[in-house]
């Protein structure tokens, strides 16, 4: 009978059903019975029920569909190179893209890892064939997104930056914030990373503005290669959602996972607005040339979807299962957007830090003056005069802005968050094992002191772990010459002297900013000067802290 059999009559077999498929493969069992599998990554909640696959995917009808997405993938990168795409598209956009794809593949990748760890945490064999498909869609992400940044690095008229991208990434005053986001999905207890902090809130809350919002922006800006790669990644989340929706519906009806749900969900939220809303909602505002007055702000697209389609949709309906969501948090995370213009804020930080960027920063003209002006009143009054100083600060016939008397304070730095505290009448101070650390808001100083302590509410939690290392970027650069810290940074261009940041797109070499202008200025670490300050002057320079800066006109 068996040589009766050929490839041909094996090919043409009735297949089964994807249900029937995925009901077997389930069958077979990943853990052995005979022994208690002793878990590598440990978790303090209860996890006893067996999650369901929502989306019943097996590889037979998974590889096709990405299959096709890969060639519609690189298809539309060959087609915008026949198109010239790099004649037309703004540098002011490309130059963005080296921080932006200097950070996300690491967030993929760490989501990667991440599945790893939930697959072994949760019971039962339905939902980790799902796990291993996110598992191999991160690593999807990741490779296309280093392939993007290989193609602008190619074919950009400078490459600078988009090279050292990987060396750069967690050494940048900027891209340690990005760090910080994607350790998070695999550090602390092994549920809040993988599903709190990684799928219920960074997946379900924030990918549309990652994944949505930058591809529109970018197709704005003349860049046709991002959208295809971002919207392909946007794809495969509706998937990932499901995921971490079921197993959160497996451990949320056992009372005692209740206090570190409300616990985790308050961590992960604060944290993905401080790190998203900062990075993103900074690239999408800044970052582009078109000035249309008709579309969406960032402001905008955030209350469509993270307030009302996350909020209202997901996080509300949590509380009929007991779970206690805390609205004044969503309230302060919209507030700090369209009253404190915290996007607006962080875009001055980044833009005021450039001497130890690895892109070009371009400043703000009249024309976005007027578009800012319309979106978000009042901004001209708080913001103008910075931008117009940053222009009359590009080139080097003076010392960088950063070093030059204009009424801007370089700010402390958040020991949680990693994001500077920018809306300085939030910032505040407090000792954890007698060190003393700087938050720039109370709930990342609740985060440090409460979330990430031994004891939660009276319970033990010794998975959750602890903040630990040198967290602040300035603290490892403390008292360095800019220029040293430049070249020990590696932002030097080939000739071992101009430097590849600049606060301009101009690519006149007379314009350019060399190591020479950077001699003899010092780096300085804000936390290491307070923990050095006696209690009176700390108390005081606190309170001058706090009541924030006025720009003067250069």
């Amino acid at each position: 009978m068996a040589g009766d059999l050929s490839l041909t009559k094996i090919v043409n077999q009735k297949g089964i059903s994807v249900t029937e498929a995925t009901k077997r493969i389930a069958d077979l069992g990943w853990a052995p019975s005979y022994f208690e599998e002793i878990l590598k990554y440990p978790t303090d909640y209860k996890v006893e029920k067996a999650p369901k696959d929502p989306m019943k995917q097996v590889l037979r009808s998974y590889f096709p569909m990405q299959e096709e997405k890969d060639n519609r993938v690189y298809g539309a990168l060959d087609a915008a190179l026949r198109g010239d795409m790099f004649r037309n598209v703004e540098p002011r956009w490309i130059e963005w893209q080296k921080l932006f794809l200097a950070i996300i593949p690491f967030p993929e990748i760490s989501a990667a890892r991440s599945m790893a760890i939930q697959a072994q945490i949760a019971p039962g064999e339905d939902l980790r064939t799902g796990f291993t498909m996110q598992m191999i869609d991160e690593f999807r992400h990741s490779t296309i997104q280093m392939n993007l940044k290989k193609w602008y690095m190619e074919n950009y008229v400078d490459p600078a930056g988009f090279d050292i991208t990987e060396a750069a990434f967690g050494k940048c005053y900027a891209t340690t914030i990005g760090r910080q986001f994607g350790e998070g999905f695999i550090t602390g207890d092994a549920v809040t990373s993988t599903n709190i902090y990684l799928q219920v809130v960074a997946e379900t809350a924030f990918t549309n503005t990652l994944f949505v919002a930058m591809p529109s922006e970018a197709a704005r800006n003349g860049d046709y290669a991002l959208p295809t790669i971002f919207l392909s990644v946007q794809s495969d989340e509706s998937r990932h959602i499901g995921n971490g929706h079921s197993f959160l519906m497996s451990i949320v009806k056992e009372p005692e996972n209740l206090d570190l749900l409300e616990r985790d969900l308050r961590y992960a939220f604060w944290q993905n607005h401080a790190i998203v809303d900062a990075a993103i909602g900074t690239i999408i505002e800044y970052g582009t040339k078109d000035r249309d007055k008709n579309k969406e702000s960032y402001a905008e697209l955030w209350h469509r979807w993270v307030f009302d389609d996350y909020y209202r949709t997901y996080l509300l309906p949590l509380e009929k299962y007991g779970v206690k969501v805390h609205h004044e948090d969503v309230e302060a995370a919209w507030d700090r957007i369209v009253k404190s213009n915290y996007v607006h804020k962080v875009a001055q930080f980044f833009s005021f830090g450039w001497p130890v960027a690895f892109w070009r920063i371009d400043g703000m003209v009249d024309e976005d003056f007027e578009w800012f002006e319309s979106k978000y009143p009042g901004w001209y009054n708080e913001f103008g005069t910075y931008w117009e100083n940053y222009g009359k600060a590009s080139l080097p016939n003076q010392p960088p802005l950063m070093y030059l008397d204009s009424g801007y304070v370089y700010p402390h730095r958040c020991w949680s968050c990693n994001v500077p505290a920018l809306i300085r009448e939030e910032f505040c101070v407090d000792e954890v094992d007698g060190e003393l650390y700087t938050y720039c808001s109370e709930l990342c100083r609740w985060t440090h002191k409460v979330a990430f302590a031994p004891e939660y509410n009276g319970r033990p939690t010794p998975a959750m772990g602890r903040f630990s290392g040198r967290r602040q970027w300035e603290e490892c650069y403390h008292g360095w010459d800019l220029a040293d810290v430049v070249k020990d940074l590696g932002f030097v261009r080939s000739d071992g002297h101009t430097v590849i940041q600049q606060p301009h797109l101009h690519m006149d070499s007379s314009k350019m900013w060399t190591l020479d202008h950077f001699k003899g200025l010092e780096v300085r670490s804000p936390l290491l000067d307070l923990r050095a300050m006696s209690q009176a002057d700390r108390e005081k320079h606190i309170a001058q802290y706090q009541a924030g800066f006025t720009c003067k006109p250069l």
